[in-house]
């Protein structure tokens, strides 16, 4: 099994900056794609970024040009880096990694860390 610990959230003015961080611990797995996803206030999760193995990314519209993901596999770290932020990015932000374990894959999620942008 594989945990998902982040940590990096937390309040920030509009037009600021944070970095979330998720380490994945956890033997006998290998952590394919990771990413991040969010949910604000009575909205829906929503994809923000995700990463694969060979550092491939992908973005929400909502996100690109001023959200960074990246990885380090030699520590199963993830990080996004959000930078000029709005007040419409408040949401818990969760970690994601999709993982094989043996010959099958599973999803796993962080617990969640709270983003709150003010304006």
């Amino acid at each position: 099994q594989v945990q998902l610990v982040e940590s990096g959230g937390g309040l920030v003015q509009a037009g600021g900056s944070l970095r979330l961080s998720c380490a994945a611990s956890g033997s006998g797995s290998t952590i394919n794609a990771m990413g991040w996803y969010r949910q604000g206030p009575a909205k829906r999760r929503e994809l923000v970024a995700t990463i694969t193995s060979g550092g491939s990314t992908n973005y929400a519209d909502s996100v690109k040009g001023r959200f960074t993901i990246s990885r380090d596999n030699a520590k199963n770290t993830v990080y996004l880096q959000m930078n000029s932020l709005k007040p419409e990015d408040t949401a818990v932000y969760y970690c994601y990694a999709d993982v094989t374990e043996r010959t099958l894959r599973y999803d796993y999620w962080g617990q969640g860390t709270q983003v709150t942008v003010s304006s």
